[in-house]
């Protein structure tokens, strides 16, 4: 179970990638569990994912498609 606190406090952070836009996702790093967000809604749900699927996630969306 996620600990509603640890999202509101943690730091979150954009990628080097993202333009000034405002088209972009944020990342948090949790215990054990990494959580993304939209940038443009904050306050809105943020997915949550284990290390191990993001692991997997970030390494699928390196691929040339």
């Amino acid at each position: 179970m996620i600990n509603p606190a640890e999202i509101e406090t943690t730091r979150w952070r954009k990628s080097s990638y993202s333009n000034q836009g405002g088209d972009c996702v944020e990342i948090a790093s949790l215990t054990a569990r990494t959580a993304v967000r939209d940038s443009k809604n904050p306050t809105g749900p943020a997915l949550i994912l284990g290390n191990r699927a993001w692991a997997a996630f970030v390494e699928d969306a390196k691929q040339p498609r």
